[in-house]
């Protein structure tokens, strides 16, 4: 999302660090450059002017000292500023209730169905504990459907009663969720293609009855600012949920919505899968703008993806010269948990410069190397020296690949 931003600000900072010194007109150049990229990013202008403003008043006043170079510590500043844009700290979720009450709204279109499940997959993997989705979308049958469709494919319960009285369905969805030992409610309420008197009257109506822990807004990070205004002025919001993250958007939304509503971003949406939902970090992810990386991340999806105990066994077999085909097999499933691979390349610091964050790998060819490694039998696996002509014609012909690429 970030990506022609992130080009355009590095180029910046490049030259940056080349000064011998910062001058008033070595700076009045960058923050030239500076602006124009944010503005090119859809970024509000007030925002942009704010931004500039006290990035260039902290490089002029801050004092250089002998061991750092100016250029260093002018990316310095402007890494902590745009942490700052991006909201300063991750905001947790509030999840004191018994049940504690979500409650998603936004407009139609904004992916707020498909949110909420990512919501709750999200919330049963961090905290072990049983989310209720319900269907408070009554307007759009196939919103209904949409929901219990996710509900089935992770296996969470969806509440439902068809079209009637919003405020009411979700007061019974409360209580149905304490009475069979629910944790979380995360309540899907109807979005319309503009905002107005009717939806927000009745969004405000469930919310006061409901009293949810959090109200969390969603929004397209491709609709661009507009998006932002009118939720804000009638209900208790308490955080945005952004989603595709991972569409092609300039991110004029990511860096002007805390200033513009003065909400934390809490989650955003990196992949239309069901486990595409990353709590935000603003420090992390100007680190990615940047192209600092973003390791915590990276460890944090290995631990939620891959087995330590089969990966620490690979490990070793491979130090000890026995690392066999079944073994890659193994590795190779287990790498494939944490998403696309070239998603993760771009989290090392650096890749950029490396030539990395253009690096394709299609999922189609980690598949059919799987497949030809399953067409094998256990011994050819643990000693490939075995698999001659006769036997790569079988395992091309078990695998639906050519002998060539056995």
């Amino acid at each position: 999302m970030f990506e022609s931003l992130g080009d355009r600000l590095q180029e910046v900072l490049h030259k940056a660090k080349g000064y011998g010194k910062i001058t008033e007109e070595n700076i009045d150049e960058m923050m030239r450059e500076i602006r124009l990229s944010l503005l090119e990013a859809d970024v509000n202008y007030k925002v942009v002017k704010e931004f500039t403003t006290r990035v260039k008043e902290k490089a002029l006043g801050e004092e250089v000292k002998r061991s750092i170079k100016p250029g260093d510590l002018f990316v310095k500043i402007v890494k902590d500023e745009l942490t700052e844009l991006l909201g300063g700290e991750a905001a947790p979720l509030n999840m004191e209730g018994n049940p504690a009450t979500l409650m998603l709204v936004g407009l139609q279109g904004s992916g707020k169905t498909t949110t909420i499940g990512k919501l709750a997959n999200y919330l049963r993997k961090k905290y072990k504990k049983k989310p209720l989705l319900v269907a408070g979308d009554i307007y759009r049958p196939a919103a209904i459907d949409q929901l219990k469709q996710i509900g089935k494919q992770l296996s969470i319960e969806v509440y439902e009663e068809g079209i009637t009285n919003p405020v009411s369905l979700c007061q019974r969805a409360y209580n149905y969720a304490k009475e069979n030992g629910f944790d979380y409610v995360l309540i899907d309420t109807a979005g319309r293609l503009q905002i107005d008197e009717q939806l927000m009257e009745e969004l405000m109506e469930v919310e006061e009855a409901i009293k949810p822990q959090e109200t969390l807004l969603v929004l397209d990070s491709m609709m661009g600012q507009d998006a932002i205004h009118g939720f804000n002025e009638k209900l208790n919001l308490t955080g945005v949920i952004l989603t595709k993250l991972d569409g092609d958007t300039r991110g004029g939304v990511a860096l002007s919505v805390r200033h513009l509503t003065n909400l934390p971003i809490k989650f955003v949406g990196t992949s239309e899968k069901l486990d595409g939902l990353s709590s935000f970090d603003p420090e992390r992810m100007a680190g990615r703008i940047l192209d600092m990386g973003d390791i915590i991340s990276l460890v944090e999806q290995a631990e939620e993806a891959i087995d330590e105990k089969a990966a620490t066994k690979a490990a070793k077999r491979l130090q000890q010269g026995k690392f066999d085909l079944e073994d890659f097999l193994t590795s190779m499933k287990q790498i494939k948990k944490l998403g696309p691979l070239e998603n993760l390349i771009k989290l090392i610091p650096g890749a950029k410069k490396m030539g990395l964050s253009n690096i394709q790998i299609p999922e189609k060819q980690l598949a059919h190397v799987e497949a030809i490694i399953l067409s094998m039998t256990k011994e050819e696996r643990r000693d490939p020296r075995i698999i001659k002509a006769s036997r790569k014609t079988r395992i091309a012909k078990g695998s639906g690949r050519s002998v060539q690429e056995v």
